[in-house]
């Protein structure tokens, strides 16, 4: 069983950077694919990002290439989402998940984190 706890959320302003960071426990932390998703209310849950189980292949949402950068360092156990150039429409609960497989499929996730708002101002 694997936990994972978010944190970094909070509110900027449209073009500022947030760091979203995850921490995670109770399992083998690189034999799971990290993925960040995010899900606005009436609405379904988007993959942003995910970073396979070595750091080296990474792969992301065409609405957030080039501003956002997924990372992990498995001796801390932790996956990181740095975004930069913040638009409004980043607005959302982010989601820090892991798999087994390398997809972008949310059902193909087994964990998930509790969650993290970012709101994006104007």
């Amino acid at each position: 069983q694997v936990q994972l706890v978010e944190s970094g959320g909070g509110l900027v302003q449209a073009g500022a950077s947030l760091r979203l960071s995850c921490a995670a426990s109770g399992g083998t932390f690189s034999s799971y694919v990290m993925g960040w998703f995010r899900q606005v209310p009436g609405k379904e849950r988007e993959f942003v990002a995910r970073v396979a189980w070595k750091g080296v292949n990474t792969n992301y949402a065409d609405s957030v290439k080039d501003r956002f950068t997924i990372s992990r360092d498995n001796t801390k156990n932790m996956v990181y989402l740095q975004m930069n150039s913040l638009k409004p429409e980043d607005t959302a609960v982010y989601y820090c998940a892991a798999s087994t497989s390398y997809t972008s499929a949310a059902a193909r996730y087994n964990y998930w984190g509790q969650g993290t708002q970012v709101t994006v101002s104007s």
